[in-house]
């Protein structure tokens, strides 16, 4: 982070940095000129309460994450929730078919329906994170002149995606594939979306959950347009 890249997790003011370094090892947290409170208080916090409050959708918690660390796990984590969504629904298309047979481990590595439920998965969040910047700038940028930073709107998007990780228990547990928990999840997620857009524009809630829902209607129409090619391309190829 360069000088004045770091935020106030309380009044999201700007902040030259987040401690002073004194001599030996001692440290002095920032108090903020404009709330009087500490620059980051998370600093000094264990890991396991920032994701905490993280998974708590706070607004404190989710500034410290996306102005004042260098997390740059984006891409991993998005790969990652990307391979266990597919999986699921690769289980999901198959029905509940079991085989005790443990060569099976490596012939579903090579089901090709294992990486079109990838790409399709891949698909969709292409379309939710295009429509939701896209909608931002025209919304923000176009409309009322301010200043967007792409880059760091689809970093926050794919961090906050962090809740597909609950897909990971559905994966384990192959026989429950619960469409309420599954519901449940992706609800989590979109919330997260929503907290993690309102964080870095320091907008309203409505804005961040009107854009949302312009990501998750652009999901949804390429989702069903992409089953109906799917559907065509498998007619076509029983019929042949």
């Amino acid at each position: 982070m360069g000088k004045d890249g770091f935020r106030c997790v309380e009044c999201n003011e700007k902040a030259p940095e987040l401690h002073r370094d004194y001599s030996k090892g001692i440290l002095k947290i920032t108090i903020c000129e404009s709330c009087q409170k500490p620059v980051d208080k998370y600093i000094e916090y264990d890991p396991v309460i920032i994701l905490i409050d993280a998974i708590l959708c706070k607004t404190q918690a989710f500034r410290h994450i996306l102005f004042n660390t260098s997390l740059n796990i984006q891409w991993k984590l998005c790969v990652f929730c990307l391979l266990c969504e597919a999986y699921l629904r690769w289980s999901l298309l198959h029905g509940t078919e079991q085989s005790s047979d443990p060569a099976d481990i490596i012939r579903y590595t090579k089901e090709w329906e294992f990486y079109g439920m990838f790409g399709l998965a891949a698909l969709e969040l292409s379309a939710f994170c295009i429509a939701v910047l896209l909608f931002l700038v025209v919304v923000v940028g176009r409309l009322q002149g301010a200043t967007l930073d792409l880059r760091l709107l689809l970093r926050a998007l794919l961090l906050s995606c962090y809740g597909k990780v609950l897909l990971i228990p559905a994966v384990i547990w192959e026989h429950d594939h619960s469409p309420l928990c599954l519901g449940l999840i992706k609800m989590f997620v979109l919330t997260s979306n929503s907290q993690a857009i309102r964080v870095i524009l320091n907008s309203s809630r409505r804005l961040s959950l009107l854009a949302v829902c312009v990501g998750l209607l652009s999901e949804t129409c390429v989702a069903q347009a992409s089953e109906k090619l799917l559907w065509s391309a498998q007619d076509i190829l029983t019929f042949d």
